[in-house]
């Protein structure tokens, strides 16, 4: 059941990864801020849909913590990553473009360690179906933000 919280925080989603973070801000906004105010809707959405017992939450949320905590170095190089590929894609070279790709998959398998790493201990203060729930959630928020980066890099040119 979609809560009424929810239908508040999505949009806010949306709206704060179309502006300074994954649109152009003309080099205005403040990403470090608006990162900060993603993150804090994304724990309001975890909560508003996990639907943890009091037990649950009190074993769950410094878990949540400090796996936010270690994600937030690989979401950072991606933010970083992405930002480079923005401002330099008009003039990348071969080699430029490579080292950006590999900078981009080394983040993507850091953050899949991260979420490893952490899979046993989350699966030790929740349920399995809760476990799994978390996961979804996580990647259905990591598909948004991940949509809004890709609408904010223009495809190379050859």
């Amino acid at each position: 059941m979609i809560h009424a919280r929810v239908l508040m925080v999505i949009p806010a989603i949306l709206l704060l990864c179309s502006a300074s973070v994954c649109g152009d801000d003309g080099g205005q906004g403040d990403t470090g801020i608006v990162r900060e105010v993603m993150r804090a809707n994304k724990r309001a959405l975890v909560e508003a849909n996990l639907e943890l017992t009091d037990g649950e939450a009190k074993a769950f949320w410094p878990v949540y913590e400090r796996y936010q905590k270690d994600l937030r170095a690989t979401q950072d190089t991606l933010f970083q990553v992405v930002e480079e590929d923005t401002l330099q894609a008009v003039k990348l070279t071969d080699q430029k473009a490579l080292e950006l790709v590999e900078r981009y998959l080394a983040a993507q398998a850091a953050r899949v360690q991260v979420r490893s790493s952490y899979l046993k201990e989350i699966s030790q203060v929740l349920p399995g179906l809760k476990v799994a729930r978390f996961y979804q959630i996580e990647n259905k928020l990591d598909a948004i933000v991940g949509y809004g980066l890709a609408t904010r890099v223009p495809l190379m040119k050859p």
